[in-house]
């Protein structure tokens, strides 16, 4: 039994929010905060109505750490689950480390005026935890996250070393939308719009974004093109498996959505630097955000599947030589919104993110410090992903990708 703060009212927050409330005996009283409080109270409405359990709302600055600090200490949770934008997670892990409280996240920390996540910021982090006997975990969604956990499995389970590693996102889902995101608008296309990178031989190697691309037989999907980026899980597993000598990460995008963005990166949309309209300084990206269809309202009209997972090459465990290994999920986005009224975009990340929350509250998962999801024990992770709506499997192939 628990008492846990949520920051942020997205798709990704309704989903951790609603599947911890159908998990009342691990979560036992749940507060959900975000900068706007009418959205909390429609997410604490479906909740309601759907489990018969309540949620506490509140409306908060999150990057305001003073009444952030004070929120915390009028709730006293045992932890707080920042689903917020990636540009708070500092000021949110600074409010935890005041407040005394533990932290988990979804995604590692961005610069709001610089288009590039990585680590560095929140692993500087570890000393303040662990001398405060705080535990931060990040990255507790599904990429990074579950492909993380799943990479880890397979080095415990089935690869005593692993030499190549793919991890491919395949969203098949329709939303019929001329253009839209899955996921925050600002946040997705920043990511997409970045230079590629993979890890390769030690080293990072960059290429333009967008120009490596290749096709995909995802199963419940089809073939679709994949296309190389840079995902921040890539930083932490080459840190925790040092052995990789070649890890990348992919993901599929409709020729619909390349077009559109391709228009939106030439009219100069896409930026995140100010110009001045109409005597103030607005952020293009921003603003495009704004006027998009918002994520958490895609729920209803999404057909179709995700396939996420992760091909891995190396050492047998058993001795037998090198195997290859694929394992993933597949998530119908009609099951995912008839569960909580949200498309399975939304549903891979949030359900994660309450597994996360349920591991450390229930003190399954201990430290003191900053902690990534490869250095956690992944069966119980696992176990629960078969729980609770994402199951997984995992297969040998005849040898590794071809591309």
């Amino acid at each position: 039994m628990s008492t846990v703060l949520v920051i942020g009212a997205g798709g990704v927050s309704s989903v951790c929010v609603h599947k911890m409330a159908m998990n009342a005996e691990i979560f036992s009283s749940i507060h959900l905060a975000s900068r706007t409080k009418r959205k909390c109270d429609a997410i604490a409405e479906s909740v309601k109505e759907r489990t018969g359990q309540d949620v506490a709302t509140y409306e908060i600055d999150a990057e305001e750490v003073p009444a952030m600090v004070n929120l915390i200490r009028k709730i006293e949770p045992s932890l707080v689950v920042n689903l917020a934008l990636p540009y708070q997670d500092l000021p949110i892990m600074d409010a935890c480390l005041e407040a005394g409280v533990s932290y988990l996240d979804t995604a590692n920390y961005e610069p709001k005026d610089e288009a590039k996540f990585e680590y560095k910021w929140q692993w500087a982090y570890h000393d303040k935890f662990r001398e405060a006997g705080l535990m931060a975990l990040l990255g507790s969604g599904f990429d990074p996250g579950v492909t993380s956990v799943f990479t880890m499995w397979l080095k415990k389970h089935k690869l005593k070393s692993i030499r190549q590693l793919d991890i491919l996102d395949c969203n098949g889902g329709d939303h019929g939308q001329a253009f839209a995101t899955n996921f925050n608008p600002e946040i997705n296309i920043r990511e997409v719009t970045a230079p590629a990178r993979h890890w390769e031989k030690g080293e990072w190697v960059e290429t333009p974004a967008m120009s490596v691309h290749h096709r995909f037989d995802f199963e419940a999907v089809g073939e679709r093109n994949a296309y190389l980026m840079y995902h921040e899980e890539l930083e932490s597993l080459a840190k925790f498996v040092p052995e990789l000598e070649r890890a990348r990460f992919w993901m599929t995008f409709g020729d619909e959505y390349i077009k559109h963005l391709t228009v939106l990166q030439n009219v100069g949309m896409t930026s995140i630097e100010p110009v001045k309209y109409q005597g103030k300084e607005i952020i293009p990206l921003q603003f495009l955000a704004a006027v998009l269809p918002k994520p958490e309202t895609l729920g209803e009209t999404t057909k179709g599947n995700t396939n996420i997972g992760c091909i891995a090459t190396g050492e047998a465990l058993d001795g037998s030589g090198e195997k290859t290994f694929y394992i993933k999920n597949i998530c119908s986005h009609e099951a995912a919104y008839e569960e909580t009224g949200n498309q399975a975009v939304s549903y891979t990340t949030g359900v994660p993110a309450m597994i996360g929350s349920a591991m450390m509250v229930q003190k399954i998962w201990t430290g003191a410090g900053v902690f990534n999801m490869e250095e956690m024990d992944p069966d119980p992770f696992m176990e629960m992903l078969n729980e609770h709506g994402l199951p997984w499997s995992v297969e040998e192939l005849d040898g590794p990708v071809e591309f």
